[in-house]
């Protein structure tokens, strides 16, 4: 492109040319109404908890921005009800990552419980055939374990805290964080949760750090996916909601081909982790 040609001739790198055509894009994304959808979550929340007959909801915490954002909008109008667990592996999740986690609950007040889950992983790896990420997978499946646990003790609801992007590209275990009761966050962005946790007035340290399953030493949302969420969730919203084709949101992002195909493959490869299981209809 004779564009492209011009830029280089004056050193600005082709990053600068994708980040100038997307960023409308991402103010499209961005630009909501975080008060407003605060209440609505607060509302959905109380009206799966009558419609259930349920005392209350629990929520894994992690530290990351997701689970800390369902925090604090359990502390606005659910606190006496909410119970959040840590569940670290001490193998393997950063001791940052629990500190941040228990920061989030000094500052919310909520009830929590603090679970290593080490021991169960190593117990179960002794009987089972090694693989490091069917190993991760494992511990998001322990995790949904525990979670159900409790919940079935105190007759809670599970909150997931799954959101928009990584829920329609598969970035979650199938009946481990993916497992839950409800699901909140699950219509906004990454880019948009980063928004209400400003909103919510999330300390900036968690807003800001690289998001993280840890579901194996070193895990790194970005750098497994091989790109940003800013990309991400511009091309979510260019094929999901606009319903441009692949070549179509190349030339609307300034996106390369081989992200907006990968980001399109893990749409279409990750559907069966988003219906219920299949049935076989015998007439």
């Amino acid at each position: 492109m004779i564009e492209d040609q011009y830029y280089r001739s004056i050193n600005i790198p082709r990053n600068f040319l994708e980040i100038s055509l997307n960023q409308d894009i991402i103010n499209k994304i961005i630009s909501q109404d975080y008060a407003s959808i605060t209440n609505k979550i607060e509302e959905f929340i109380e009206k799966e908890l009558k419609k259930n007959n349920s005392k209350g909801i629990i929520l894994g915490l992690s530290g990351g921005i997701d689970s800390a954002v369902l925090t604090y909008i359990c502390k606005r109008k659910f606190k006496e009800k909410t119970l959040a667990l840590i569940m670290p592996d001490t193998d393997i999740t950063p001791n940052s990552e629990t500190q941040d986690a228990m920061k989030i609950i000094s500052l919310t007040g909520i009830e929590h419980k603090l679970i290593d889950i080490k021991p169960i992983v190593n117990e179960y790896s002794m009987y089972l055939v090694p693989n490091e990420k069917s190993k991760g997978n494992l511990r998001a499946r322990i995790r949904s374990n525990i979670l159900y646990y409790y919940a079935n003790i105190e007759n809670y609801l599970v909150l997931g805290s799954s959101d928009k992007s990584e829920y329609l590209i598969g970035y979650f275990t199938k009946y481990g964080d993916g497992a839950s009761d409800m699901t909140p966050i699950v219509s906004l962005y990454k880019l948009q949760v980063r928004e209400i946790a400003k909103y919510l007035g999330i300390p900036e340290n968690i807003i800001s750090k690289k998001s993280s399953p840890h579901l194996w030493k070193d895990h790194e949302a970005e750098a497994e996916l091989g790109t940003q969420y800013e990309e991400v969730d511009s091309i979510l919203y260019c094929l999901i909601e606009k319903g441009l084709s692949i070549q179509e949101t190349v030339e609307t992002t300034g996106i390369d081909k081989e992200i907006v195909e990968k980001i399109y493959n893990l749409n279409i490869n990750s559907e069966h982790k988003r219906l219920l299981p299949q049935k076989c209809d015998i007439k």
